[in-house]
């Protein structure tokens, strides 16, 4: 089973679900697990080839979902599911394929979509570090500036670097392989019909108005919000309007 950390206590609130994106882990989430944790019980966990979790050599969303379904599933009752970018996509075929386990669905800036943008170049910038010459985070993040211009990147990357084994904490070669796979989303024969909240950064273009037919035709109850001044990574780089939203929504929404 995935690995999952926990924070706050149960209570009259159902418990939420956190699953993260592309490179990241559960451990990314800390302050806004944190942060809700405080009004219910709150999971993040570590998706396949990701962080502590198991390494296999497959990739799809339909996996994922699986995996997630597997959490739920031990936990005893259906839960609220918060998914960021791959993990917002993930989040959204539990949805369509097992209803049953997702009381409300938060998509944070990621549509039902196929992408054309390719990520797999950051694998490379990955590769191209010389762990042997690594005692510390910031030496890996100077060799990654030859290759990755953002530093904030740069930093989440570093995040899931095992210094002690001098490994990343990615299956790289999975990941790599199976990239086709994580731009696409599964042509699905159904529908969620529970509240869905899609959650966008203002200056993202990763949920268009275009989307919205498709979005719609999956997620009859979907509501839409931004948030002023946040890209795709809206989460870290507003994370007090970004809890303040979902906190908001978690209270009302029913």
């Amino acid at each position: 089973m995935l690995n999952l950390i926990e924070y706050g206590t149960p209570g009259d609130a159902p418990d939420l679900m956190i699953v993260h994106g592309l490179y990241g882990s559960g451990r990314n989430w800390s302050a806004i697990g944190k942060r809700l944790g405080l009004s219910r019980r709150v999971i993040s966990v570590d998706q396949r080839n990701h962080g502590h979790s198991p390494w296999f050599d497959s990739h799809s969303y339909e996996d994922m979902a699986a995996d997630l379904a597997e959490v739920i599933a031990a936990q005893g009752k259906p839960m609220d599911v918060l998914g960021h970018s791959m993990g917002g996509k993930a989040a959204m075929v539990l949805a369509l394929t097992r209803p049953e386990l997702v009381n409300r669905l938060i998509v944070a800036d990621i549509a039902p979509v196929d992408y054309a943008h390719d990520q797999s170049q950051h694998i490379q910038s990955m590769r191209r570090v010389d762990l042997s010459r690594v005692s510390k985070r910031s030496e890996a993040m100077d060799q990654l500036a030859q290759t990755v211009e953002d530093p904030a990147l740069r930093s989440f990357f570093t995040q899931s670097l095992d210094l002690t084994e001098k490994r990343w904490r990615l299956n790289l070669d999975t990941l790599e392989r199976e990239m086709p796979k994580i731009l696409a989303f599964p042509r699905l024969n159904a529908t969620y019909d529970g509240p869905t909240l899609f959650l966008s950064g203002s200056t993202s273009d990763y949920v268009l108005p275009d989307h919205r037919p498709t979005i719609r035709a999956l997620f009859p109850k979907a509501r839409f919000a931004k948030i002023t001044g946040a890209g795709h990574w809206l989460h870290a780089e507003k994370p007090h309007e970004f809890i303040a939203s979902v906190q908001a929504w978690l209270d009302h929404a029913s």
